[in-house]
């Protein structure tokens, strides 16, 4: 008969942390505390103090403040906080420097500074300026190449791979580095057959620390969040994965009422179940992080987000895929290359080694390479992809994707080309 009780207490204990658990799995860190009111309302033995009382500062991994990226201790905490000034304004102050000595530099250099993408990449049309002063397009692109020397490091690009040329300029590396490093970016689909190349961990470690997109710090998501989880790189220990549980509310149960009564006790029960709920949701999202790491590898070593789904992750909790879902939502990492929704990190495989994200990034580059006088169709954005990814798609995935993207049918794109409007 013991034994008997002393499952079903077990079982309820569970049931009650699991009741608890799931709102706070569910809940951001900032709204953990609201999300946890009702049930401090509702229970006087408890008392929850903040998480968020004491200095940002004080609560990011030295690792992260200092770690292995080339950044001051004051850089490194304002890319995880508000930025106070916008990105326009950071470059506004930059463009009278010795940089742009001559009006038409200066024009230039504005012109490429307004005409940037919400990343910080360089998205605008040159030819109306190289008519308007009468220059050609190599000496258009001569200034542009200044960006180059600017802060942050890697705006002005045209794409990742020249971001990251940018920010290998600037970067602490030896010749030899330097040299694999350079070749490692022009080939970053391939990274995995450099692997035993001499000053690889060197040139991965640099890489790894760069920013993409370069102007990540002043992305709306990532000005405006706490973090869950912390992924920095040691070159000595590899990848390490730390909870950001200095956020959580510190809970305290008032133990001290010295009066044995059922209510006094239901309470005390209540109170363990919210404390064991957080720590489920700690172990919970800590084992996330580490999946991610150990599926996302090459990403937190410099390369692309590679495909998983959340049903991998699902099946490894033994859970629904819409609770992972709800899970990662408005969850963030941070890491070397910034500050990361963790829903980023999941895509819809095409198949095990291409993801619908990467195929979308690929249409999107072909159309924004693609002839103003003859623009691609879907028919030949298909075979485009087929002959690159060697998969088989029908063309109303392509459209899908392109619609998805906010990219115009080829026809309606060739009069806005026309009309100088895209």
């Amino acid at each position: 008969m013991l034994r008997v009780k002393t499952s079903v207490e077990a079982k309820n204990k569970l049931s009650n942390t699991l009741r608890n658990w799931l709102p706070i799995l569910h809940s951001s860190l900032s709204d953990l505390g609201e999300v946890m009111a009702p049930f401090v309302e509702s229970n006087p033995l408890i008392e929850i103090k903040s998480g968020f009382e004491e200095s940002f500062e004080a609560k990011i991994p030295k690792k992260i403040q200092q770690g292995y990226i080339q950044n001051s201790h004051s850089e490194a905490i304002e890319a995880l906080t508000v930025q106070h000034r916008s990105l326009y304004e950071i470059l506004e102050e930059q463009l009278d420097s010795s940089l742009f000595p001559t009006p038409i530099s200066r024009a230039i250099a504005r012109h490429v500074a307004e005409n940037l993408d919400e990343g910080g990449y360089y998205e605008g049309e040159c030819e109306p300026l190289c008519k308007e002063h009468a220059i050609t397009f190599e000496e258009f692109e001569k200034v542009r190449l200044r960006f180059i020397h600017l802060e942050p490091v890697g705006i002005g690009a045209r794409d990742l791979r020249e971001s990251f040329v940018f920010q290998l300029e600037s970067a602490q590396i030896s010749d030899k580095g330097y040299t694999l490093a350079l070749e490692l970016i022009e080939h970053l689909e391939e990274i995995g057959r450099y692997r035993k190349a001499p000053h690889f961990d060197e040139a991965m470690r640099v890489i790894g620390s760069f920013k993409n997109p370069p102007a990540l710090d002043f992305c709306e998501d990532s000005a405006h969040v706490v973090p869950d989880i912390f992924i920095f790189t040691d070159p000595e220990e590899g990848i390490e994965v730390k909870l950001n549980d200095r956020y959580y509310p510190a809970v305290t149960i008032d133990n001290g009422y010295g009066v044995d009564h059922p209510f006094v006790r239901e309470k005390i029960k209540e109170a363990k179940s919210l404390v064991d709920a957080l720590e489920m949701r700690k172990a919970t999202l800590y084992k996330v992080g580490l999946m991610i790491v150990e599926y996302q590898y090459d990403f937190f070593t410099g390369g692309p987000i590679r495909p998983l789904t959340l049903k991998t992750l699902a099946d490894e909790f033994g859970h629904n895929p819409s609770t992972i879902s709800r899970a990662i939502a408005n969850k963030y990492i941070a890491c070397d290359r910034g500050v990361y929704p963790m829903k980023d990190f999941f895509t819809t495989a095409i198949d095990e080694d291409i993801s619908n994200a990467s195929i979308k990034e690929y249409v999107s580059e072909l159309v924004k390479n693609e002839s103003h006088k003859k623009p691609l169709s879907d028919m030949k954005l298909l075979e485009s992809v087929q002959t690159k990814f060697g998969v088989a798609m029908v063309r109303r995935t392509i459209a899908k994707y392109r619609k998805q993207l906010d990219i115009a049918g080829s026809s309606e794109r060739k009069q806005l080309y026309m009309l100088g409007r895209v």
